[in-house]
């Protein structure tokens, strides 16, 4: 199947000078006008930026993109583009990949509860690698896939992490011995071992523990007779823009855990699985208040009198937590809204709470915020909203998925069909020109602006 790169007229191009915030104006420009729906601006080029930085970091690790993330197409056929591997956890998260054309030694089936349509789907699709973690899981594949290459889930230390994930994953290493026996009798083929250690790690000292661990289980397969050559080392690496030391650092310590477990030549090959690390500041996304409402204020002997001239107020908008805020029930975050209008500084603050569209008492997006008073129609603005905001179309209230518009500056662009083009034609190029864009500068400047050579309304 011939990959379906994203075409140049599925994007907004930008020229140097302008940022992500000035590309907003134009397009509330546009919106305001019309229907005043909710829309995500998605900056492709801090993807590739990304992209190419872990390369650079780490370039013994093939990335592999965790699709339960966000799977925007834009941001997929972006990474097939660049030669990412896949990491999909449902049928239609493996169609989307196989639609784009990312052949099927490219996928990994990593759900931890497969359903029987699912492993039966892979199978067709020729997807052949897949995770596992107990018997039961074992013998579904036994049955319906005898021949996939099944990667065993490590149980981990999670607990620094945003999201934990060990109470209901991964086995642990007494656990391991047991399966791949179990594996053995049932003629399944383990070919390697993952763990996850959970989004957004705050100690990346647990990847070596981590990595120690695999060399183990690693040694107990030999043992048994299988030739595990691969090692799936999850996710985990921070993904918002102010976490860059704190990515230095976990790349430091995944290296020289590596060096020591898994030394070069040494016949496994190192993948990552990541999700937030991609995309969590690549996007922005962008509310209208559609209602408003003042109710009273909580505190002891309150009253309308208040000498400060403190309200309190609660605001509905048109994107809630079984849409685009999604984010705040998966990773329990309270995003921060940027108001578009910039309030003049002396105004009194107030107590402030919104609210998504449904009516539903799960459907809070953040509380008891202070912020001046608000009105329907305002814009409010949520910076890094890449991660666990793109759920499934939901029939509640007749929510639609928010429009995306992808942007990315022309320089970008260029470099990246350079880049696609060596990796099209790789016996064209040694290993280092591979690289080349890397040099080049533009993907490396984090000061880097965006500016638009484009009429929206010719995209919208």
């Amino acid at each position: 199947t011939m990959t379906r790169y994203l075409d140049e007229s599925d994007i907004m191009m930008v020229e140097e000078g302008f940022t992500t915030r000035d590309l907003l104006e134009n397009l509330l420009l546009e919106v305001s006008q019309g229907s005043q729906e909710a829309f995500f601006v998605a900056d492709l080029e801090d993807v590739v930026k990304k992209h190419l930085h872990l390369l650079k970091a780490l370039p013994r690790i093939k990335p592999f993109y965790a699709l339960k993330c966000n799977r925007s197409k834009g941001v997929v056929q972006m990474l097939a583009g660049l030669g990412a591997g896949f990491g999909c956890a449902s049928k239609a998260e493996m169609a989307l990949v196989k639609s784009i054309g990312v052949p099927p030694d490219r996928i990994i089936c990593t759900s931890p509860c497969k359903q029987i349509s699912l492993i039966r789907y892979a199978a067709s699709q020729g997807v052949q690698l897949m995770t596992f973690d107990n018997e039961v899981e074992l013998s579904k594949v036994a049955r319906s896939h005898p021949s996939a290459r099944m990667i065993l889930c490590l149980a981990t230390d999670d607990s620094r992490s945003s999201t934990c994930m060990s109470m209901k994953y991964g086995a642990t290493l007494k656990v391991c011995r047991h399966l791949l026996e179990t594996a053995k009798e049932m003629n399944v083929e383990v070919v390697g071992i993952s763990f996850h250690i959970g989004s957004s790690c705050a100690d990346p000292q647990l990847f070596t523990q981590s990595i120690a661990d695999a060399r183990l289980v690693f040694e107990m397969g030999a043992e048994l007779g299988y030739k595990m050559h691969l090692l799936d080392i999850g996710g985990g690496f921070p993904g918002a823009e102010e976490s860059r030391g704190r990515f230095e650092e976990t790349a430091a310590v995944v290296s020289s855990a590596l060096d020591l477990y898994f030394p070069e030549g040494c016949g496994v090959e190192v993948i990552a699985e990541l999700g937030r690390y991609y995309v969590d500041s690549a996007f922005t996304l962008v509310v209208n208040i559609v209602a408003k409402k003042e109710v009273p204020l909580d505190q002891p002997g309150s009253d309308d009198e208040d000498p400060g001239g403190k309200k309190s107020f609660v605001y509905h908008l048109n994107d809630g937590v079984y849409g685009s805020f999604s984010s705040v029930i998966f990773n329990n975050v309270c995003p921060i809204p940027i108001l578009h209008k910039k309030p003049s500084p002396d105004l009194p603050l107030h107590s402030s709470s919104f609210w998504g569209p449904t009516g539903d008492g799960l459907d809070c997006i953040a509380d008891g915020m202070e912020l001046p008073e608000l009105h329907p129609g305002d814009w409010l603005i949520f910076e890094n909203m890449g991660a666990h905001t793109m759920p499934a179309p939901s029939a509640l209230c007749g929510a639609q998925q928010a429009q995306i518009y992808y942007t990315m500056s022309r320089m970008a662009w260029e470099a990246v069909q350079l880049l696609q083009g060596k990796l099209l034609h790789p016996e064209e190029e040694d290993r280092e020109s591979t690289c080349t864009p890397l040099s080049c500068g533009w993907e490396i400047t984090d000061t880097l602006c965006v500016a638009p050579v484009f009429t929206p309304a010719s995209i919208m």
